[in-house]
């Protein structure tokens, strides 16, 4: 016997060992794997312990491993919802190879549900969603912090699927956020831009202070005819739902389909008390979306700014043919001087405008005061300049002017910076035109 772990090879308990470091399991005595549905040490040899033993996603908040001592035993009482069992744990740390790794011994003490004891499995509910809250706000953006709660959500209460909708600004809903149960198809892309009158008897509800509790779809068939349909296609049975409020204001819903019936009569508490750390995120989501805009908009033509075309020109496929046209616009000094700043930022957007009905669809920035800049790839040099004539003629259609420099190169041409010099080289030799064939001094323009 080679490892001190194997003795408890047949062992009537739960027995499992992680690298306490890297949390990957090393091994599972035989009641362990069978539990867990693995047939042999080589199919959990490197797998994460949370994910494994918990369900989760990230590290247990309740993982002690920087207080396990070898020789010494950490005990403790939890309810593992995955085995759906009480155990008395016994935790220890043991090294070897110059290796610690993290050895516990689970002695079961039985199944709270058939011991009828339903202020336990609160009580443990409870305690996961705190878990869920705890690991959420780990997460480095918003975006994931709503996943890790859904994915807890789910997992938690046995359900098949969980999910968030969020209400736009003409009241069609969108399944923004959405975990799955392994087997279980996903929804998400197939609910989107619900119109209102799909959802209405639900916010009617909600308006009420009331939740959708449903334990037989059937039941919902003739009430809500419209809804029913949405839900029969999607194989739910029962569900639950309640609403999330901002300011008293009702912004969306979220859920689950096909909880487990065991915490059916408590579920709709526990999605309201995480609801309102849900909204929370929803709203900090909110604001580091708007700062992003603010980061990388022109706030005057909502074009993006000079940071903007930098990360743009990051994430282009460089093995793409890429156009570039540079703008100047034409007496935007003069217009200030004369008629005021009022006057040249109508000037400017009037000039964005023209862009934007040519070049819809492409990068657009606004990087100086007077100078524009369009992106344009995975287009052909033929597509290209007929795009920047089109471009002069809206120009001429609508009485603005801009100096108009534009390249392009092909797979095997050169690189974009080069492209960005030469599209400006190109705008100044069409400025200086200008000025040659109107007679005008260009340090008044």
């Amino acid at each position: 016997m080679s490892k001190i772990w194997e003795f408890f090879e047949n062992l009537g308990e739960y027995v499992y060992v992680a690298d306490a470091e890297t949390h990957e399991l090393i091994y599972m005595n035989k009641k362990t794997l069978k539990s867990y549905g693995f047939q042999s040490l080589e199919e959990i040899i490197g797998l994460k312990c949370y994910e494994i033993l918990q369900g989760n996603s990230l590290p247990c908040g309740m993982c002690n491993n920087e207080q396990l001592k070898p020789g010494f035993f950490k005990e403790w009482e939890y309810y593992n919802p995955l085995l759906r069992r009480e155990l008395h744990i016994k935790d220890t740390l043991v090294e070897d190879d110059g290796r610690k790794y993290r050895m516990e011994i689970a002695i079961d003490c039985g199944n709270l549900n058939g011991r009828g004891h339903k202020s336990e499995d609160y009580r443990n509910m409870e305690a996961a969603l705190n878990e869920a809250i705890r690991v959420a706000q780990r997460q480095e953006s918003m975006d994931q912090t709503l996943q890790v709660l859904l994915e807890f959500v789910g997992k938690n209460l046995e359900a098949e699927r969980a999910y968030i909708f969020e209400k736009d600004d003409h009241d069609h809903d969108h399944n923004t956020y959405e975990w799955v149960a392994k087997g279980v198809a996903p929804e998400k892309d197939t609910l989107q831009d619900l119109p209102p009158e799909i959802c209405a008897e639900w916010y009617r509800k909600f308006d009420e202070n009331q939740s959708i509790v449903t334990e037989n779809l059937e039941e919902m068939k003739d009430v809500d005819p419209q809804m029913y349909e949405v839900l029969v296609r999607q194989n739910i049975h029962s569900l639950v739902v309640v609403p999330l409020y901002d300011d008293g204001k009702v912004i969306g819903f979220y859920g689950v389909d096909n909880p487990s019936t065991r915490y059916f009569e408590f579920v709709s508490e526990m999605l309201q008390i995480m609801g309102h750390f849900i909204v929370s995120s929803l709203k900090q989501r909110n604001l580091v979306r708007e700062l992003e805009v603010m980061s990388y908009s022109d706030p005057l033509t909502t074009l993006g700014n000079r940071y903007a075309m930098e990360r743009y020109i990051e994430q282009v496929d460089h093995t793409e043919p890429i156009g570039v046209v540079y703008c100047d616009i034409t007496g935007l000094k003069r217009i200030n001087d004369s008629e005021g700043h009022s006057a040249g930022d109508r000037l400017i957007r009037r000039c964005c405008d023209c862009l934007k009905r040519v070049f819809e669809g492409n990068g657009m920035f606004r990087i100086g005061g007077d100078e524009l800049v369009v992106l344009c790839t995975g287009i052909s040099e033929k597509e290209f300049y007929q795009k920047v004539e089109e471009l002069k003629t809206e120009l001429a259609a609508h009485d603005v002017s801009m100096a108009v420099g534009a390249a392009v190169n092909t797979l095997e041409a050169v690189g974009k910076d080069h492209l960005l010099t030469e599209s400006e080289r190109r705008m100044y030799q069409d400025k200086a035109e200008y000025y040659r064939s109107t007679g005008l001094d260009r340090r008044k323009i």
